[in-house]
């Protein structure tokens, strides 16, 4: 496990505490409308942090070619039709570039920041001249107003216990998912980014913002500066 990451509940556990078997129970909601709208019809996109492929399942059925990245052998077995890596996203070195490189869910808030750092050179590393970058934000008040739940449509039940700082910046977030059959835990460490600091931590990257693709900030599209 990484240091300050922990996960309860049945199946697999990844080393960033996630549950294999939750993320394949969870919902695709309008991410891949958002990603399609944003990147040329039929671009190479590499997504680094696939999961169970989530949003690769659907990236593929609207025409994309996707080379799908996690360091969860688990989660990558739940793949199909894509080409997959196994490691690291920070230590990633493939010898090619990509139309589109895609770091979703929160991973640019990373609590550790050299992985940070890492993860924001890998997508400047691979992607190709012309191309862009797509980033998952968290919500502003995401660290904030807790605990809070959320019962999605579907039946389970998502809640945001607690955000509790450890220093330099750094909150140790603890989640807990409700299913009428299992229950469970995610303990991650995040780093809230106001805008302007997300915007800094892309520029000392290489990158700049190209627009917002949605009203709440969530969703960016970067390009080489």
């Amino acid at each position: 496990m990484r240091e300050g990451y922990e996960g309860t509940g049945p199946g697999a556990i990844t080393p960033d505490g996630c549950a294999v078997e939750l993320y394949s129970r969870l919902p695709v909601r309008d991410e891949p409308d958002i990603i399609t709208a944003a990147v040329p019809a039929g671009a190479h996109i590499l997504e680094l942090g696939c999961g169970v492929g989530r949003m690769t399942h659907p990236l593929l059925e609207r025409g994309f070619t996707v080379t799908a990245v996690d360091e969860s052998a688990e989660m990558l077995d739940r793949v199909r039709g894509a080409r997959t890596v196994c490691g690291p996203i920070e230590d990633l070195e493939l010898d090619e570039t990509f139309d589109v490189v895609m770091l979703a869910s929160f991973l640019v808030h990373a609590g550790d920041e050299e992985v940070r750092r890492g993860m924001l050179r890998t997508c400047v590393r691979h992607v190709a001249e012309g191309g862009c970058v797509l980033f998952q934000r968290e919500g502003e008040e995401y660290h904030t107003d807790l605990p809070r739940e959320r019962v999605d449509p579907s039946g389970f039940t998502t809640r945001i216990l607690s955000a509790e700082p450890v220093g330099d910046g750094v909150d140790s977030v603890r989640a807990e998912y409700v299913f009428p059959d299992a229950i469970w835990t995610q303990t991650f460490r995040s780093r809230p980014l106001t805008k302007e600091q997300f915007e800094q931590a892309l520029a000392e990257a290489g990158l700049r913002v190209d627009r917002y693709l949605t009203e709440d900030g969530i969703w960016v599209r970067a390009v080489r500066r």
